[in-house]
């Protein structure tokens, strides 16, 4: 997920699409236990996403704050 994508989505969007992210992290931890994966790259790449959300959560909240 680009960072312009991450921008426009609302409050709700953010916390809807981390469960998201997270939940496939975890399916990616329990299929590394129980088969191969393809593509190891996919930890990193969701790692990464969930990181901008997290960022652009924490900056929004930041930015209320500032305003009150």
């Amino acid at each position: 997920m680009k960072a312009k994508a991450v921008h426009k989505l609302s409050e709700e969007e953010l916390a809807i699409e981390v469960d998201n992210l997270r939940k496939k992290l975890f399916e990616l931890k329990t299929q590394s236990v129980t088969e191969k994966i393809q593509d190891t790259s996919q930890y990193c790449k969701i790692r990464k996403d969930i990181a901008r959300l997290l960022t652009e959560q924490t900056m929004r909240h930041a930015a209320t704050i500032e305003k009150s």
